[in-house]
């Protein structure tokens, strides 16, 4: 395997990969290894495909034996890379949630809408061209499905609130929730001697605060042991993360009725978010200098403005 990749072997099988998107362990894929087969959790994008297959071949694994790419949900970060990916993988089924199927198959509206946000050249240089995956290799896993990966059952429950094409996946085996990005964002680099520091992630569209609540608890109704974050690995101590992301989302919703009839809305929203998550991540414990912190925090802080932007004027009266 190459030195560039950074790998997290975790008990029970399961392995995170840095997807290589954007920044150091800011992405991950998974792969869940079995008796007998293996599955990819999250594609990343088109340059995470590589990384998958070099970390598989580095583990003894034949691209043949991969039984399942499971995707979260389709956004890019988590399935831009899908369909190079199922290029790769002959035998593989694409497992996607009823309101995404679509757009793996033709991701043309997906492409289109990030490169009207990026530009071409960045998106070029972030995702590359988005290839289809064929529907006669896609399961559309409804809420309370199921899918075998060698000896080991997955579950798929539907968890709006982030967005409504999310859902999360969970191992009996570990006893863990692959959560995609509804149990939100916990950075290593933000870890200290309290343990792992998190936050929730919004989107741009979609976002729903209450159905997003509901979501988290929906998870922490299986007394979970583990949650398998895509940003970015394995946290435990969930009891007390869990509080803390409630927390987080129902004052995310305060800012946004705070700020919502301000001039200047959108600045008012990520200066005191910005404001908040660094005093939280100080109380924390978390030491590094205040540019760093910033640094870490200001992508978020702008996706989650817009996420807040987007329910206070199209999201508000619309039910969970």
């Amino acid at each position: 395997m190459s030195t560039s990749i950074t790998s997290l072997e975790y008990d029970g099988g399961v392995l995170a990969i840095d997807s290589g998107m954007v920044r150091h362990q800011m992405a991950a894929c998974y792969l869940l290894e079995t008796d007998s087969a293996v599955a990819v959790v999250e594609a990343g994008n088109n340059n995470s495909a590589a990384r998958i297959m070099n970390v598989l071949a580095s583990r003894g694994w034949q691209a043949e034996q991969v039984s399942h790419v499971i995707v979260t949900h389709v956004h890019l970060d988590h399935a831009g890379g899908a369909g190079k990916l199922m290029q790769l993988l002959p035998n593989a089924l694409l497992a996607v949630h009823p309101r995404g199927a679509r757009h793996m198959a033709d991701p043309s509206r997906l492409e289109a809408s990030a490169r009207a946000v990026y530009g071409d050249e960045s998106f070029d240089q972030m995702y590359g061209a988005l290839l289809p995956v064929p529907e006669e290799r896609m399961l559309v896993m409804e809420d309370g499905g199921s899918l075998e990966v060698g000896n080991r059952t997955l579950y798929f429950m539907d968890a709006p609130g982030h967005a409504r094409h999310h859902f999360c996946v969970w191992d009996e085996q570990t006893r863990g929730w692959f959560s995609g990005d509804t149990f939100g964002i916990s950075y290593r680099e933000l870890d200290t001697e309290n343990g792992p520091f998190i936050f929730p992630t919004t989107t741009p569209i979609q976002f729903d605060p209450p159905a997003l609540i509901a979501s988290i608890h929906k998870l922490m109704d299986k007394r979970p042991e583990n949650m398998y974050l895509t940003h970015f690995g394995r946290i435990r101590d969930l009891d007390r993360l869990s509080q803390d992301m409630v927390t987080c989302v129902e004052h995310f919703a305060e800012l946004g009725e705070r700020f919502n009839n301000s001039d200047n809305r959108r600045q008012h929203i990520q200066s005191a978010m910005m404001g908040w998550l660094a005093e939280r991540a100080r109380a924390h414990g978390v030491n590094c200098s205040d540019s760093e912190l910033r640094e870490v925090l200001a992508g978020d802080v702008v996706l989650n403005t817009q996420g807040i932007e987007f329910w206070l004027d199209h999201g508000r009266e619309r039910n969970p």
